[in-house]
């Protein structure tokens, strides 16, 4: 089992991480999908054997059919997987921002900046709105 199969949508540490975070409950979810996304990116791109940014839609589609963790607890339909698979591609916005910022590849963030990434907005948002 690679690190990137696990059964939890994120870990204990990482859920830890996030609920420390100075974010909204919706900020927070936000943090949270993005933190698994980026990890079931990051094993489309390694069974694919493209980088992430290359990912299409159809790609997401089946790995969310295929994936084995999902499929244990859900009833998996067609319903669920265009959903499932949107949930995951809207994460790419902002990853490819952090990415962007950080100036390396989406495969190479990790939980931790994606947590600070989130904070920044929200503060930057918290100021905007307070003027």
């Amino acid at each position: 089992m690679t690190e990137f199969q696990t059964p939890e949508f994120l870990t204990p540490e990482e859920c830890a991480a996030v609920d420390q975070a100075l974010l909204s409950s919706r900020d927070k979810f936000s943090t949270r999908v993005a933190i698994y996304s980026l990890r079931s990116l990051k094993q489309i791109a390694q069974d694919t054997g493209q980088p992430i940014e290359q990912i299409a839609t159809a790609e997401v589609a089946e790995w969310v059919r295929q994936d084995r963790t999902n499929q244990a607890d859900l009833e998996i339909d067609a319903g669920f997987i265009r959903f499932f698979t949107q949930l995951v591609l809207s994460s790419l916005k902002p990853l490819r921002q952090l990415a962007e910022q950080e100036q390396v590849a989406i495969a190479e963030l990790q939980p931790e900046q994606i947590i600070a990434w989130f904070e920044q907005v929200a503060k930057q948002r918290i100021e905007q709105e307070s003027r």
